[in-house]
C-alpha cells in the first residue's frame, strides 16, 4: 500500500467542520470512483507535535503507484463535480502545506 501524506494548515474565512465536509465529499468521490482505496483526516491535538508541520493531516491510502497516478491524472483533469469538490476546500489551505509518500514495508512480492 501506498500512503500519500498531506500537512496542510486552514486559512480563510470557513469553519473547521466545513472545511472537512468539503474535503471529505472530494475524497469519498475518489474512492467511489476506485481512484483510491481510503483515507484519514486527522488534527494534530492540543498543539501536541515535536516537529513544525501543519495542524491538519490527510492520508491517502493507495493499492499501488499506478492507482495513485491514475488519480492524479483525474484530478488534474479540472473538470465536472470533482473539480468543484476539489476548488470548494483546496481554495483554503494554506501555504505552508507539506507532502510525502511512504509504503508499506517491506515491500509485498508477487
Amino acid at each position: 500500500m501506498d500512503i500519500y501524506h498531506v500537512w496542510a494548515n486552514k486559512a480563510g474565512e470557513i469553519s473547521d467542520d466545513k472545511w472537512v465536509a468539503r474535503m471529505r465529499s472530494f475524497l469519498d468521490h475518489l474512492v467511489k470512483e476506485g481512484k483510491m482505496v481510503s483515507y484519514r483526516i486527522t488534527r494534530c491535538k492540543m498543539g501536541f507535535r515535536s516537529l513544525d508541520i501543519p495542524e491538519w493531516h490527510i492520508m491517502m491510502e493507495f493499492t499501488d503507484m499506478a492507482q495513485m497516478d491514475n488519480a492524479f491524472k483525474r484530478v488534474a483533469k479540472r473538470e465536472g463535480d470533482l473539480e468543484r469538490k476539489h476548488v470548494s476546500f483546496n481554495q483554503f489551505v494554506g501555504d505552508d502545506i507539506q507532502h510525502a509518500l511512504y509504503r508499506d514495508w517491506p515491500d509485498e512480492v508477487t
